[in-house]
């Protein structure tokens, strides 16, 4: 047995795990495909890596079980997250929507300090260390993986799986954690791309793709959810923060609710209007609220020629729906090459949530990414992931 604990996967969860445990003076291995460990943190946030969001609660995860997350939280909190970067040398500054970035130092930091923390107190990342094989041996697990052609071993009494999820397959996301679950009939949550942009194809297609690079702050929703923020027009359907948002409620084949006019009503600007000078155009109102190629655009569906006085009972209705109450029916997404995290994973019901053990296989743990716990976009999934980290650490 060469450590306490072998780790798969040095990305976030497993290099929290790794400084977590040890702190508690247990020694771990982290076995990392990549050629160097937290590949997702260095592209998270553009580079700048929001590391946690101010807000974070279980009500901004979707899993199954909403639950689960709890008693992680409570084990490690959102300060617990902010003192830790804090005391190396991080110090948050808030983006947008309770997202905290580093306010002078960017991603690299944030993997500079587990590595370096790592390097200090003896946890070994072994990296272009791909994991291909493990087995359960009466005294913990042996796992079985290659450098390059080279066939390696390593064995410790526990194995904690922090290998991630699907998303961006080019930085070394892989299935398996879902493909190891099932081998030993661990159930899994139907997995699905997730803060996604979303396609539009048909006779809509073209419409979307003129308007390529606009973008609208608006409320998008679901039957289930809403979130404000800016839509992106792309060539080939949706994207930007409100999109992304609501792909992970999206289901194919339903439809999304666009309000183009979040918090406001558009008849009550018309009447407003009306009484002062019914001679604007409608076009030329919309204009206050839209660039004017979206006003065009409008054009598809709005009268946009007539003069406010002039708009019909059956127009304002139009004008309403349209504005308030913009139908999207989107044919898919982009896939896991353009998602940021997974929908879905190994079922919380298989996993202790006080310690994130696996309750068929002691010994073994799950964190991160590839439980079916997905969180906002904005820091939540880091949140999951560092605390997670910690939680698995507590009990190695």
């Amino acid at each position: 047995m060469e450590a306490d604990a072998i780790i798969i996967g040095a990305g976030a969860c497993g290099l929290m795990c790794a400084v977590q445990a040890g702190y508690l003076g247990k020694k771990v291995i982290l076995l990392e495909r990549n050629h160097k460990p937290g590949a997702k943190i260095l592209i998270s946030g553009g580079g700048r890596c929001n590391y946690t969001n101010q807000w974070a609660t279980p009500e901004q995860f979707i899993s199954a079980n909403p639950h689960f997350v709890k008693s992680a939280f409570t084990q490690w909190t959102v300060d617990d997250t902010i003192n830790f970067f804090e005391t190396y040398g991080i110090i948050g500054k808030e983006k947008t929507l309770g997202q905290l970035f580093p306010e002078s130092k960017n991603a690299t930091a944030v993997v500079e300090i587990f590595t370096s923390l790592c390097a200090e107190m003896g946890q070994e990342i072994r990296c272009n260390a791909d994991a291909k094989e493990i087995a359960i041996i009466e005294d913990g697990f042996k796992v079985t993986y290659h450098v390059g052609d080279k066939a390696k071993t390593i064995a410790a009494p526990k194995l904690i799986v922090t290998s991630g999820g699907l998303p961006i397959p080019k930085m070394g996301a892989t299935d398996f954690a879902l493909k190891f679950a099932r081998q030993h009939h661990l159930n899994i949550i139907e997995t699905a791309p997730a803060l996604v942009p979303l396609t539009i194809t048909g006779k809509d297609e073209a419409w979307y793709s003129e308007l390529s690079g606009n973008t609208i702050f608006c409320e998008v929703s679901t039957d289930e959810i809403s979130f404000e923020e800016n839509i992106l027009f792309t060539h080939w359907g949706l994207s930007g923060p409100a999109i992304l948002q609501i792909s992970s409620y999206w289901r194919r084949g339903s439809i999304i609710n666009i309000d183009l006019l979040p918090n406001q009503q558009i008849l009550a600007h018309i009447e407003t209007e009306r009484s002062s000078n019914g001679k604007t155009l409608l076009s030329t109102l919309l204009n206050r609220f839209y660039a004017k190629k979206f006003t065009e655009a409008l054009g598809k569906f709005l009268p946009l020629t007539k003069t406010v006085a002039d708009l019909s009972k059956i127009d304002l209705e139009l004008i309403n729906n349209t504005i308030h109450f913009f139908k999207v029916k989107p044919a898919g997404d982009k896939g896991y090459d353009k998602a940021e995290v997974m929908r879905g994973g190994i079922d919380t019901n298989e996993i202790s949530s006080k310690t994130m053990e696996c309750k068929k296989i002691p010994g073994l743990y799950f964190g991160g990414e590839c439980v079916d716990v997905t969180g906002w976009l904005g820091g939540y999934n880091f949140q999951w992931a560092w605390a997670s980290g910690f939680v698995i650490a507590q009990g190695i």
